[in-house]
């Protein structure tokens, strides 16, 4: 029937349909396990029905396929630096389309450079733009004086301290975040994101109650150090060339980063505009992206509402978004905090 079915099954879909019937004792697929290979949906117990029945399909990796175009060759590039299972990378390479094609982190790119560039003309300054009394004036940075304007929480991901932080971020950004975007779909790597970055601010607004906060670090970090994670849980299928190299240079490299901005909040002399950026944006986005980002990573092509380890996740960020909501509106009087005059 395989042989000569007028199905048009793409070579992916059909390598899971021999899978299958390896997977059952009898030899038959059930039907609801043919409706999730026709409409590309698979569940938990799908999946483990084409590991087992993997084990006995003797099938060429998808690295032998020769005769791909360049884009296609990029597909499969980006397959094997984020998926560890060989089935799945050969279900993303048969199954990828260009609609919708990752926008969001290509976005968010442009638009800091853009922000950066008109930032640098204003103040003819390049480099530790913060030092510079009017960059705090932006109505972007997020600032403890203007903690009541809500949409600072988020929007100071589009300021950077310098050319140095910028450079840093965008190219993670880029690297790390489109190959993501990719695999995962502009719907959970958006939320990984924009998790980050809300936790950033919202963690500097508790534990660095004085300082601001510039920069989309909280949300490179999330990114990063989810897919760091992955690799290291599944470092056996990972097929990455020099991954131990690029583990290595990479966490040297955000270590790097995290240090430059320890200095840079704690640097005497302090400019007369207040205290510099805080530095906790860096790790609360690590948090989230080993928690919330690993989670995400590993369920390709898997419900997320259907896993009970989701909600726990998704219910401590509610509970931390809510402790910090009150924090922000009661703890800054009753503590007495001196915060700089907002600029």
């Amino acid at each position: 029937m395989v042989e000569h079915h007028e199905l048009q099954l793409d070579p992916s879909k059909l390598d899971m349909l021999l899978a299958l019937v390896q997977s059952n004792e009898d030899g038959q697929v059930c039907y609801q396990e043919l409706i999730e290979l026709m409409s590309s949906k698979r569940s938990s117990s799908f999946r483990r029905a084409i590991a087992n029945g993997r084990r006995t399909l003797q099938r060429e990796i998808l690295l032998d396929e020769t005769g791909l175009g360049l884009y296609k060759r990029f597909v499969r590039y980006v397959a094997y630096e984020i998926l560890p299972c060989e089935t799945d990378r050969r279900w993303y390479f048969h199954q990828n389309r260009l609609c919708p094609p990752p926008v969001f982190i290509a976005i968010v790119t442009i638009v800091q450079i853009i922000v950066f560039m008109c930032y640098g003309i204003m103040l003819n300054k390049w480099v530790l733009q913060t030092y510079q009394p009017d960059f705090m004036k932006s109505p972007l940075v997020y600032h403890p004086g203007h903690r009541a304007q809500v949409w600072r929480f988020f929007s100071y991901m589009f300021m950077h301290v310098g050319l140095e932080q910028l450079g840093f971020n965008a190219l993670l950004q880029l690297m790390i975040g489109v190959p993501l975007e990719m695999v995962h779909g502009i719907l959970r790597i958006s939320l990984l994101y924009m998790a980050g970055v809300l936790a950033g601010s919202l963690t500097v607004s508790i534990t660095d109650m004085r300082a601001p906060v510039v920069g989309g670090s909280g949300g490179v970090y999330a990114l990063c150090s989810a897919h760091l994670a992955n690799v290291v849980m599944n470092w056996a299928g990972m097929r990455c060339p020099y991954k131990l190299l690029r583990m290595i240079l990479a966490l040297v490299c955000m270590s790097s980063e995290v240090g430059r901005a320890v200095w840079l909040r704690f640097s005497p002399p302090l400019p007369s505009s207040g205290p510099q950026p805080s530095f906790m944006a860096h790790l609360s986005g690590a948090v989230v992206g080993i928690s919330m980002g690993l989670l995400i990573l590993r369920s390709y092509e898997e419900s997320l509402q259907k896993q009970c380890s989701w909600w726990v996740i998704v219910f401590s960020f509610i509970t931390f978004l809510l402790f910090a909501i009150f924090w922000n509106i009661f703890a800054y009087e009753l503590l007495g905090v001196q915060i700089p005059p907002p600029p």
